[in-house]
């Protein structure tokens, strides 16, 4: 199957039946039973078999908390039981309900039916859980193979609670859809020409205005930074495939709070050339753009009250006799000059030149989100994200929003004198340095040149990809940071 665009095929349907699930249906085929602790699951249909079921096993129903119960029912319904504990954090739940949800949807059913017992606010609680997590992994991710493409699912329904407002759920698992479709595209699929082709259809689709900076516009207005990168593209392929842009798609409002993207196509190293293992998905290396547009494709479902200028960097990192190489001095848009380390530090140059134009409006905050380095893989894994603020309150505000919304993130310091690090004798500041120890905080103090003094939050996507899935979502590719920046804007 070859895609010119995201995926467009809707989400599951949501039904909600107010009344608990005394008896199962004979259509129902496909069941998730979500239970608290105590005696709640006498209340659920076949929970005789259920009991049968684990003592054959040796087990007591507490064993429910700590993985699910597959249970063929009467009738052939194939049904999933779980126990949540009410103290338990949303990514705990989320990844429980994750894998709980999983044997139910191997089979691709067109519908699944999920019943919770115990106190209202727990059902809540749980329903939501549940609905967003068979929202996020009901559609599967576009793919080329000749085999017939897996059946979405088409509906949720929902037995125990009825009323529940799910518009943010819907819009966040909408969101995270677009930025996985878009992560998962192979790099021969997605260039810069194409992905700037991509934004366009989705500016007109969702009512955005649009603006593009390309390589003539950015010459003119000095960003040296961002057109260093791109110099080692401009021969390799036809220009308007790889000329660089910055994106500016607009849901006018009062506050502003533009979140701003790293959109590298691949990222070979340039003439610091990675080694194929570290190679390998370089074409992922544009995530952080994609985030963004998840997050305004949610904002703008939500008719949320902001103005938001999504700025996306968007260009290659090629190798090539035009190539930037070690030891250049380039002059970034706001003046300042830099020395060229490693031409494997291209994240951090284009969003210099791009953070620089998202300060300029002067707005509340800028929120960016990058795969910018790989310390922070190392000091997090891919479990989890790593931000970095000037503002001791608004990464405080991020770690808060991490955990309501099951995307964790650690909040790193960075001190002045990390600075000495990036003395340069030749220029204002050096790119990075070749030891690359506390890489991530030295990216940081590099990136801060380049806000003025606007609060800023940097959101290095450690957990961009994740094997065998995280939290909530079942792919390799997370789509991690869309919820995280919805919530961030609602609280701002």
């Amino acid at each position: 199957m070859n895609s010119t665009s995201p995926a467009k095929s809707p989400l599951a349907s949501l039904t909600q039946h107010a009344d608990a699930l005394r008896a199962r249906p004979a259509k129902t085929t496909h069941l998730l039973v979500i239970l608290p602790a105590g005696d709640a699951w006498h209340d659920a249909p076949d929970h005789v078999a259920v009991e049968s079921a684990l003592k054959r096993q040796d087990k007591k129903a507490g064993a429910l908390a700590k993985s699910s119960l597959m249970l063929e029912l009467p009738g052939g319904c194939l049904s999933s039981w779980l126990r949540l504990d009410e103290k338990a954090s949303a990514f705990d739940w989320q990844t429980k309900l994750r894998k709980a949800l999983k044997p139910l949807l191997d089979e691709h059913p067109a519908q699944i039916d999920i019943a919770a017992y115990g106190d209202p606010g727990f059902i809540e609680r749980a329903m939501r859980s549940a609905a967003s997590v068979g929202l996020l992994n009901g559609q599967p991710l576009t793919h080329w193979k000749t085999e017939k493409a897996t059946a979405p699912l088409k509906r949720i329904v929902i037995h125990g609670v009825a009323g529940l407002d799910l518009n943010r759920e819907i819009a966040v698992a909408e969101g995270s859809q677009l930025t996985r479709e878009l992560t998962w595209l192979p790099p021969n699929l997605l260039t810069p020409g194409s992905y700037r082709k991509r934004i366009r259809a989705l500016a007109k689709d969702s009512g955005w205005s649009i603006e593009e900076y390309d390589l003539g516009k950015l010459e003119k207005l000095g960003a040296g930074a961002f057109l260093a990168v791109a110099r080692g593209s401009r021969k390799v392929t036809r220009p308007s495939s790889t000329s660089p842009t910055t994106v500016c798609p607009s849901v006018p409002r009062a506050r502003h709070s533009p979140p701003v993207g790293k959109g590298i196509c691949f990222d070979t190293g340039g003439h610091n050339l990675k080694p194929a293992r570290y190679m390998n998905n370089m074409h992922d290396d544009m995530n952080g753009s994609a985030v963004v547009l998840g997050i305004l494709h949610a904002a703008t479902r939500l008719k949320l009250p902001l103005r938001i200028d999504a700025w996306l960097a968007i260009a290659q990192n090629h190798l090539s006799p035009e190539a930037y190489t070690q030891n250049e001095v380039v002059k970034a848009l706001n003046g300042t000059s830099i020395e060229i380390v490693h031409t494997d530090a291209e994240g951090r140059m284009v969003l210099a030149d791009t953070l620089t134009l998202a300060a300029r409006a002067k707005p509340e905050t800028i929120i960016d989100f990058a795969t910018l380095t790989g310390s922070m893989a190392v000091a997090v894994g891919e479990r989890m994200s790593g931000i970095v603020s000037n503002r001791d309150a608004l990464a405080a505000q991020a770690v808060a929003a991490g955990q309501t919304v099951g995307e964790r993130v650690v909040a790193f310091p960075m001190p002045e004198d990390y600075d000495e690090e990036l003395d340069s004798p030749v220029a204002d500041v050096k790119q990075c340095t070749l030891e690359s120890e506390a890489d991530h905080i030295l990216a940081a103090r590099f990136l801060q040149r380049f806000v003025a003094d606007t609060p800023w939050l940097h959101v290095d996507l450690s957990a961009s990809r994740c094997k065998g899935g995280l939290g909530a979502v079942g792919t390799d590719i997370t789509g991690f940071g869309v919820g995280l920046g919805v919530a961030l804007l609602i609280r701002n």
